[in-house]
């Protein structure tokens, strides 16, 4: 075992200082309290302990591609989502299981690095460069989880159900590496990448459609009532593009969060991906049914995807999360502010994060996130940090200048809005610290490792 000393740590409802939290030899946390009555050593940190984010929504991936995508040509059409999407499959039929591993490793470092603990995998890139499946149909998937523990992050794997090329339209041949042509080759491919997560105590799996359009509707009814994986966190995009709701309309006679709504028996462990262009109706129904928008604000403004109506969702007591999608940015901390200031952009108003009960709005949104989530992960416990669960934490550094005589009551607020990376002390992971000072405990080998997959790409 091990105690941890910090300034202060966060929960729900108040803070604990000075805190003292000893964590068993599997990670576990075992007492939290103000005073330590041990006579062991201690590891004393003079920083902040807040629960670890949450990154509700990943296409490990396009991290090789971040930053590619903006030299336009000029004097060409407007680029788009939909051009952006042409460089991205091209990305996609090149990556090999161990390319995909190293990349996912640095990026899991670095959302490590930026306070991230946990991370939902929306995961689509199933099959061989030609296109066929793995005699290991998880091969893809397995690489994925390699990544999370050779991080140390921990990882909800959500192998992505993806059939068609649009509504009504066959896959194209830059799609063929994603392919499950029926419900029942889904269903197995689900099994086995299960089973990959039986490798690495951080992971357990999730299930997912990429979207209305890249699945027959019927099959969509027909998974999200399967009996078998009822209990499993669902993840879904949808409505992200204006294009996507006008097609939407065109073949099912319903936008899509419309047709969801009438068609699913949607709940808390459903979780709408974007969901950018709904009207007054979709708004009302997808909050009282109580399943979750996961917002990726960073990615949703470099697409140019639209302003999710936040303020509408939240005043109707719904709840939502962030995912850093395809990883142009790996803040938590940006994302919720670019999540923030795009509302108060739009409605002239300061107070966006904040509800009926919490008036704090870097404690709303702290909370908020870790909710919604944990449930995308498939966890439903809301207490911050709870005797028997493992420790997952990001620590911010007390000795951080406009920290250091910030009160309590302001820390949560000065972080979000006026703190960057540089104030992050650390970030430990199923009570292991795998990030000290901006600086992974594995950064070396990782970064090496890297490097050496994107110079065999070769598209950097």
């Amino acid at each position: 075992m091990k105690t941890y000393q910090f300034k202060a740590i966060l929960q729900e409802n108040e803070w604990i200082s000075p805190a003292f939290v000893t964590v068993s030899k599997k990670g576990k946390i075992k007492s939290i309290s103000n005073q330590y009555k041990g006579n062991k050593a201690i590891i004393n940190i003079n920083g902040y302990a807040l629960p670890g984010f949450q990154n509700a929504h990943s296409h490990a991936f396009q991290y090789a591609m971040a930053g590619l995508a903006e030299n336009h040509r000029v004097g060409v059409k407007a680029d788009d989502f939909w051009s952006w999407r042409e460089e991205m499959y091209g990305l996609a039929l090149k990556i090999s299981p161990k390319q995909l591993e190293n990349i996912a490793t640095m990026l899991y470092a670095e959302m490590l690095r930026h306070g991230f603990t946990h991370v939902a995998e929306f995961h689509y890139l199933h099959h061989d460069l030609n296109g066929e499946k793995y005699p290991k149909l998880a091969t893809m998937g397995k690489s994925l989880i390699k990544a999370a523990k050779r991080s140390g992050i921990n990882i909800t794997l959500v192998p992505i159900f993806y059939q068609k090329g649009g509504f009504g339209t066959a896959p194209s041949i830059k799609q063929k590496r994603f392919i499950s042509s029926s419900i029942e080759d889904y269903l197995a491919l689900l099994e086995a990448s299960k089973k990959a997560c039986k490798s690495y105590i951080g992971a357990n799996i999730g299930i997912g459609v990429h979207s209305l359009r890249a699945v027959n509707s019927e099959d969509i009814i027909s998974l999200a009532k399967n009996e078998s994986t009822k209990d499993l966190p669902f993840h879904i995009h949808i409505s992200e593009q204006q294009k996507e709701v006008d097609d939407s309309i065109e073949f099912l006679g319903a936008r899509p969060v419309e047709w969801i709504l009438k068609n699913v028996a949607l709940n808390n462990r459903f979780h709408l991906v974007h969901a950018t262009h709904l009207n007054k109706t979709e708004v009302e129904g997808l909050a009282t049914s109580k399943a979750n928008v996961v917002l990726c604000p960073s990615t949703e403004g470099n697409l140019g995807d639209g302003i999710f109506p936040l303020q509408d969702f939240q005043n109707l007591g719904g709840s939502w999360s962030i995912g850093t999608d395809s990883h142009i940015g790996i803040n938590p901390l940006e994302e919720l502010r670019i999540l923030d200031y795009g509302q108060r952009l739009t409605s002239h108003r300061r107070n966006i994060f904040n509800s009926k009960l919490e008036g704090n709005s870097g404690n709303f949104a702290f909370k908020m996130n870790l909710e919604a989530g944990r449930r995308a992960m498939g966890n439903y416990k809301i207490d911050f940090f709870e005797i028997g669960t493992k420790f997952n934490a990001v620590i911010y550094d007390a000795d951080y200048p406009l920290l250091a005589e910030t009160s309590l009551n302001n820390i949560t607020n000065t972080i979000l809005y006026a703190c960057d990376s540089v104030a992050q002390l650390a970030t430990i992971s199923n009570g292991e610290m795998q990030v000290y000072r901006g600086v992974h405990k594995k950064k070396k080998k990782i970064t090496t490792s890297f490097r050496q997959s994107l110079n065999e790409l070769n598209n950097r």
